[in-house]
């Protein structure tokens, strides 16, 4: 007898890997995936993963963010992407069975499914319809970073970053990010960055303060990106 907690389990997993208007995963599909894997909870400033470690899993996050960062010689972290619900990480190193390329660490409390490369491979190997699922997944991810990217490159810097704190803002409008990290993230210098969010705030649309961005008006970052 399946309880609905199953039941919301299995849906959410369901979702979680591409489309679901075809190739629908069965209850053996489902119970497989289940099994492949178990729940981690994580504090906010604590890792699913760190860079240089051997990727022998990938995570789908359910509930809560994550940064993923590099450090550098110096020892600095550098933030090169925020990820959320419904996000599918780490499985490119696993699939390539390398270490990660970069740590997540949570920035809110986090739930994620942590799927285990041993136990996923001879799954995608034996059940194609999860294998197709797991392809469209990563590539509907891959996509949307593709768009973003040809999106950006023909905007000015003052419209990146309108956009990037746009998309990067919390429910409450806060950017939890350095100026540094919008930088990396826009692969733009700092020095354009900081004046494209001076220009922001003397209109009013930002705040800004010490490792943060504040959306105070985002209707004039929407009219600037013409959204």
């Amino acid at each position: 007898m399946v309880d609905n907690a199953e039941q919301q389990h299995f849906a959410w997993l369901a979702r979680s890997f591409g489309r679901t208007d075809y190739l629908p995963l069965t209850a053996d599909d489902l119970d497989a995936l289940a099994d492949a894997g178990s729940y981690v909870q994580k504090y906010p400033g604590t890792h699913l993963f760190k860079e240089g470690t051997p990727a022998d899993a990938a995570y789908v996050i359910q509930e809560g963010e994550a940064e993923l960062y590099r450090t550098r010689s110096s020892g600095a972290r550098v933030v090169v992407g925020r990820v959320g619900s419904g996000s599918v990480i780490g499985d490119i190193a696993m699939f390539q069975e390398s270490p990660y390329i970069s740590s997540a660490r949570a920035t809110t409390p986090l739930t994620a499914f942590r799927i285990e490369q041993a136990k996923l491979l001879p799954i995608l190997v034996e059940r194609p319809v999860i294998a197709m699922r797991w392809l469209v997944a990563g590539l509907n991810q891959l996509e949307a970073t593709q768009r973003r990217v040809i999106r950006l490159l023909h905007r000015t810097v003052k419209e990146q970053v309108a956009e990037l704190v746009l998309d990067e803002a919390d429910r409450f409008g806060e950017v939890h990010l350095s100026q540094t990290s919008l930088a990396n993230l826009l692969g733009a210098s700092r020095q354009s960055v900081n004046q494209a969010l001076s220009e922001l705030r003397s209109t009013g649309a930002i705040e800004t303060g010490y490792r943060r961005v504040r959306v105070v008006d985002p209707g004039q970052l929407e009219t600037i990106v013409g959204r």
